[in-house]
């Protein structure tokens, strides 16, 4: 594979939209995200449902490369509207998709357009860059 061949249109699509790149009126979480290899930095917003049960909704803001910026808007479609137990499900199935573990068709097919990263662990020094947003919301989700 070259290394090209991950920045596709998807991914491209992603990085330079603002649909999930923006702040929330109100959120009940902020965490902020920093990968000191490449300087990527994210604020990570989220809104949870009454009971806080639900990621109700979410957005962030910062900056970085085409792979952070674009798994992090990624994220956000993949898991907004879903509980957080799934969400921490999900989030699983990407650090194993990524530590190249093999996942189900069914598991993949949780992931949705986040399986377009698949391919990122042959690029080691961009792992950092597609995990960021993942990694961070990961830890706001265990506290």
């Amino acid at each position: 594979m070259e290394e090209l061949d991950i920045y596709n249109e998807l991914l491209m699509e992603h990085a330079y939209s603002k649909r999930n790149k923006k702040e929330l009126d109100s959120f009940d979480e902020c965490s902020l995200g920093h990968n000191p290899n490449c300087g990527d930095e994210i604020k990570l917003e989220i809104k949870f449902s009454d009971d806080k049960k639900h990621l109700k909704d979410m957005s962030f803001t910062g900056h970085g490369c085409a792979i952070s910026q674009a798994s992090t808007s990624i994220m956000i479609d993949t898991l907004k509207g879903k509980s957080v137990k799934e969400a921490k499900e999900i989030i699983e199935l990407f650090f194993k998709m990524i530590r190249r573990e093999d996942i189900s068709k069914e598991d993949s097919k949780l992931l949705k357009d986040a399986m377009i990263l698949k391919n990122i662990s042959n690029m080691p020094a961009r792992v950092k860059c597609a995990l960021l947003a993942w990694h961070t919301l990961d830890d706001v989700l265990k506290n």
